[in-house]
């Protein structure tokens, strides 16, 4: 029995033995080297967008306004018409002025007058005080000498405001452009007689644009904690460069109005226009890539995808785009997080090409 007992534990420590040879010897798996793209890619990530809501709302012009005429007269001469562009302090039209010439030169000649006479009454002065002091003449002769010197001074304070009011008419009679800008409308046509506040021309300025918008009131509070919009208009994302936003609610729609500056010099906007607004409300993550990584064929939108694991293989898979951010597009469906996707569409385009002719060749 313990000749057969031995026999056993021989036989069953051959075995394990057998068996751990065995795992030991058993190969591991073979993982496939990544291989490098043959151009340029991006790995896709998960970045933080802001979240929007978005509201209707309408361009206007910072500046704009009705250039009226500041003095009498009969219009001579009109520069502009409408939609001309007036150069900031370009005369727009003028005005006959012959009778504000003739109050120029009337101005003047009242202030050679009033400075002569000032003159002579500050030499009086000087010589009665002089004689005063010798006693030669009472004290109410030196009181009049001075009043008339007051006088004289006041009278030439006057005649120099007189030429400067004068002055002030003559300019009138050339209608300035207060900022540059483009006429909209105009009111009068050569030959026509004007009154001071008669209305001559309407312009506004291209330069500064802001949008005007109403905001609701269950969003205020968080638009007014961001302080972030942007104008979506034919697919452009525009960002607002300031956000005003009214201290008082509407009474008839409790909402909120609103101003958002636009950058100078804005391409393609024009007042009056209506445009989307996006406003700011929280954040959240989404997938962005370069719009320059997107592919349109025909009806379909997609990007080149690079597999670095299966034999460096490039796929082109179409994708659904959301909203513009500055340069980039959101992914709403068709990419995950890791992947990689060609940066130059042209460029993988033409390596997909290259090795799809070698396979055929090769064949």
């Amino acid at each position: 029995m313990i000749q057969y007992a031995s026999q056993r534990a021989s036989i069953a420590l051959a075995v394990l033995l057998a068996v751990v040879a065995c795992n030991g010897s058993k190969p591991s798996a073979v993982v496939a080297p990544a291989t490098a793209a043959p151009y340029s890619t991006l790995a896709i990530t998960r970045q933080s967008v802001p979240i929007e809501r978005q509201i209707d709302g309408r361009i206007e012009a910072v500046n704009q306004g009705t250039v009226s005429a500041q003095t009498a007269g009969r219009i001579t001469e009109i520069n502009y018409d409408v939609n001309d562009f007036v150069p900031a302090g370009a005369v727009i039209m003028r005005l006959r002025a012959t009778e504000q010439r003739a109050n120029l030169q009337q101005a003047r000649a009242a202030l050679g007058e009033a400075t002569a006479r000032q003159t002579e009454a500050s030499a009086r002065f000087k010589r009665i005080s002089e004689m005063h002091e010798r006693k030669v003449v009472p004290k109410a002769t030196l009181d009049e000498a001075a009043a008339n010197r007051d006088a004289a001074t006041a009278r030439l304070t006057a005649a120099r405001a007189a030429v400067a009011s004068a002055t002030e008419g003559v300019a009138y009679t050339e209608v300035r452009a207060p900022y540059a800008g483009v006429v909209t409308q105009r009111f009068v046509e050569v030959g026509e007689s004007v009154s001071p506040g008669a209305p001559l021309v309407s312009g506004l300025s291209l330069q500064f644009l802001r949008v005007t918008l109403d905001i609701p009131q269950s969003i205020v509070e968080r638009v007014r904690e961001t302080r972030q919009a942007a104008v979506y208009l034919n697919g452009r994302r525009i960002e607002a460069t300031d956000l005003t936003i009214f201290p008082e609610a509407a009474s008839t729609s409790a909402s909120f109005r609103a101003r958002l500056d636009l950058p100078e010099n804005a391409a393609d906007l024009y007042p009056g226009m209506f445009v989307k607004v996006g406003l700011v409300t929280g954040e959240t993550e989404r997938i962005l890539i370069p719009a320059s990584a997107l592919v349109e064929r025909s009806e379909v939108t997609g990007v080149y995808v690079f597999d670095p694991v299966n034999g460096g293989q490039t796929r082109f898979r179409q994708v659904r785009t959301g909203r513009l951010y500055a340069d980039s597009v959101e992914v709403l469906a068709g990419l995950v997080a890791g992947e990689q996707i060609a940066s130059e569409p042209l460029v993988a385009m033409r390596s997909l090409l290259e090795t799809r002719d070698a396979a055929t060749g090769s064949d």
